[in-house]
């Protein structure tokens, strides 16, 4: 049994249009949909795909969503699933980026964002609770989340260190006590066998393509690599090396290698980069994408297509009728250079993975990085909670209508189990109810 490449992407590409709440969420409703739900991958395979995205640099949830394609539809399933997962959030962020630019600041628009911002911070600490408790079997794994939590939160620790520390204590935990590192926990049964068999089995043999093959490994860099090459050839050939957009294309490229931890580890290195260095946005207009991309579905390292619409429209605003193609261009260019390494990433290393399913010396230190992880998204939560509900900082006033707005959506979530689109819609409208009571009343 298996599921057909045109129902599966159907399913991708609802989901490019519904992913919201960043890469906590989108890794839940993953879950929700393919492990629980439709059970075309179990609970153990799942993990071991998340544990690997979750090492690379780039954005975890898109690589996941690539990882499980390519292991259902081969190197064309993992290609399409990764792009219809990114391509709404481009279209939609190229539009709002738009809009931004043209009309300005609109209230009610703001009025939505206010209302969104606190639900988010409800789903990135439902998806903590969710992931912990199917990750979290025993003691030593509770410890190693809130030691995790502890060092991020309160010593700053950057999260490479973290994770490079949770997978020396998986390392030497799997050898001397491997009862606490086993996937599954030290309970006998996984949670996976309340969901049933699902088509990508614990026990499935790994299928033909997902099997390591040196020479079908340099073929496939070789031609990643040409997908950087000549694009980066072409646009210094047209516009010139020290121009704008070999200068996103590089920057980007640099962005989508050099930083680790999602999307949330790598907004700081854009921030300096394209603020600070590049002078391609102000502060308070990367602020403002960040918004956005907290707001539209798709991974929130999709701000990247904000910044690139906004240094090519920008840069072209005198002297052109239309800047908006150059913008799109500068939107395009960023996004393709900062999620080619991500496929790059799971198309040639997803088989050396496969290859270690069910092998502890290699699961052991993943589960830890695992356990570490639920501490960091928590830690996350807690940060978009403090800039949400104290929004001047402490010491000054605190925005009450956000700390309900976020007590309502966690009940949603958590006790009557709404969907992540029920609650965000929900959310926008109390936003907007906010602001027309605001304006009655002024």
């Amino acid at each position: 049994m298996s599921v057909p490449l045109s129902e599966a992407l159907k399913f991708w590409a609802k989901l490019g249009f519904i992913s919201f709440g960043g890469p906590a969420g989108q890794i839940a409703v993953l879950h929700q949909e393919l492990v629980e739900k439709r059970r075309w991958i179990s609970e153990r395979r799942f993990l071991h795909a998340l544990n690997y995205c979750m090492l690379l640099p780039g954005p975890e949830a898109q690589q996941l969503v690539t990882y499980i394609g390519w292991l259902m539809h081969r190197s064309w399933g993992g290609i399409l699933a990764g792009t219809l997962f990114v391509l709404p959030s481009l279209l939609i962020l190229i539009a709002l980026s738009w809009i931004y630019l043209t009309f300005g600041q609109v209230p009610w628009i703001a009025a939505i964002f206010f209302g969104i911002k606190p639900a988010v911070v409800a789903i990135i600490l439902h998806a903590a609770v969710r992931i912990g408790k199917r990750t979290l079997h025993n003691q030593v794994l509770k410890w190693i989340a809130l030691v995790s939590f502890l060092a991020i939160f309160i010593l700053n620790l950057a999260f490479p260190i973290i994770v490079l520390i949770a997978a020396a204590i998986g390392y030497w935990g799997g050898k001397r006590y491997p009862e606490y590192f086993q996937q599954t926990g030290s309970h006998g049964n996984s949670k996976a066998d309340h969901y049933g068999s699902a088509i990508i089995d614990d026990n499935t043999p790994t299928p033909l393509h997902a099997q390591f093959n040196l020479q079908k490994t340099i073929k496939h860099s070789a031609i990643a690599f040409s997908f950087w090459l000549l694009p980066t050839a072409g646009l210094i050939v047209i516009f010139g090396w020290k121009t704008l957009y070999p200068q996103i294309a590089w920057f980007f490229t640099k962005a989508a290698l050099l930083t680790f931890g999602g999307a949330y580890a790598v907004l700081p290195y854009v921030y300096q980069g394209a603020v600070d260095h590049f002078h391609w946005l102000s502060a308070n207009q990367m602020i403002d994408g960040l918004a956005l991309g907290e707001t539209t579905p798709g991974p929130l390292i999709m701000v990247v297509a904000f910044v690139g619409y906004l240094a090519g429209h920008i840069q072209h605003l005198i002297g052109n009728s239309n800047p908006f193609w150059f913008g799109v261009l500068g939107a395009c260019v960023a996004t393709w250079f900062t999620f080619l390494p991500s496929f790059f990433f799971i198309l040639v290393g997803g088989p050396l993975i496969e290859s270690t399913h069910g092998k502890l010396g290699f699961t052991a230190p993943l589960t830890a990085i695992t356990a570490a992880v639920v501490g960091v998204i928590a830690n996350l939560g807690l940060f978009f909670a403090y800039h949400v509900f104290l929004p001047s900082g402490l010491g000054a006033s605190i925005s009450w209508i956000s700390i309900v707005i976020c007590v309502l959506a966690g009940l949603a979530l958590f006790k009557y189990q709404k969907g992540v689109i029920t609650v965000l819609g929900g959310s926008a409208f109390a936003g907007l109810l906010a602001y027309l009571a605001a304006v009655l009343m002024g």
